[in-house]
């Protein structure tokens, strides 16, 4: 894309004093004419670009010319190149590597030269991941909705909903939007989506709300319930919630509030615990998980 290709440019006149349009040329694999024209593009834009003629000439940002320099910074440039490399592991495709390769002026000493950082966001199901991801992308970009048969503890539902982010959370992929049949905001999360398929319907004008991140709230509304856990599993907690959110108790175990979705969901996550965690209240969800234990107890007998 043109926009792609102009920040590239613009990134590695950031980084070097002076680069020719032949070199521009074949980094950006087009022609001469088109490297000008984007030049000129630059210059419009309010950056004055000087170009010189013969040897040693070349296309440079004018000399005296107050532009922060630290904004592609080496250290920035590295975050930027290890943030990229990071999608690159759950595409099917080059097109990441190819942009890292665009807007470095020597990407290969940013991404392996001293890069102790390494982030890598595929799961064990990559190929079917990415293929969602690409897919939400794109009716994304085409402001489409997409539909899918979601999978859930209450069952099996057909929704429809107009994408707005793709968020890496919690260890896994999700897509939140507005969904049309609840007439609200939801998440989903991507491997529990079947039969994805882009609808071809634009997304209605609306004012979108900003999304934010509550670790202990699972889904706006449904239900709370505090809950104790022994000490022991402590780095559990810290991995899933951070250590800021936990309320270490004298005795060394550790009291949280949960705000879930359902009781359903929200017990069987507590079983992941075993006989390390106890619901403490409400008691009529002392009640319901005691008998869901009997329950399971009655299997093995």
């Amino acid at each position: 894309m043109k926009i792609d290709r102009l920040i590239g440019i613009l990134s590695i006149l950031l980084q070097k004093d002076k680069v020719t349009a032949a070199e521009l040329a074949e980094k950006f694999e087009v022609s001469r004419r088109t490297i000008i024209r984007d030049i000129e593009d630059i210059s419009m834009a309010g950056i004055p670009i000087v170009t010189s003629q013969g040897n040693g000439g070349g296309i440079s940002i004018m000399e005296g010319f107050r532009i922060d320099r630290t904004l592609l910074s080496s250290d920035d440039m590295k975050a930027i190149m290890t943030g990229l490399n990071s999608l690159d592991s759950i595409s099917e495709s080059s097109r990441y590597k190819q942009l890292m390769n665009k807007l470095s002026a020597d990407s290969d000493h940013f991404v392996n030269a001293d890069n102790n950082i390494i982030i890598d966001l595929s799961m064990w199901d990559k190929s079917a991941v990415s293929e969602k991801i690409e897919l939400i992308k794109s009716a994304m970009e085409k402001r489409e909705k997409i539909a899918f048969t979601y999978l859930a503890p209450s069952g099996e539902s057909e929704r429809t909903i107009e994408p707005y982010h793709l968020i890496f959370q919690w260890s896994s992929w999700y897509v939140w939007g507005y969904c049309c049949s609840k007439n609200d905001y939801r998440m989903f999360k991507l491997t529990r989506m079947t039969d994805l398929r882009n609808s071809g319907e634009k997304c209605e004008p609306r004012t979108v709300p900003p999304y934010t991140c509550d670790k202990l709230r699972h889904t706006d509304g449904g239900i709370t319930a505090e809950v104790l856990f022994d000490k022991s599993v402590k780095w559990r907690l810290a991995d899933e919630f951070g250590s800021e959110m936990l309320r270490e108790n004298a005795d060394g175990s550790i009291s949280m509030t949960f705000t879930w979705s359902d009781t359903e969901s929200f017990y069987r996550y507590i079983l992941t615990y075993g006989d390390k965690a106890e619901i403490i209240s409400p008691k009529e969800y002392r009640k319901e998980f005691a008998e869901l234990i009997k329950s399971i107890s009655e299997i093995y007998k």
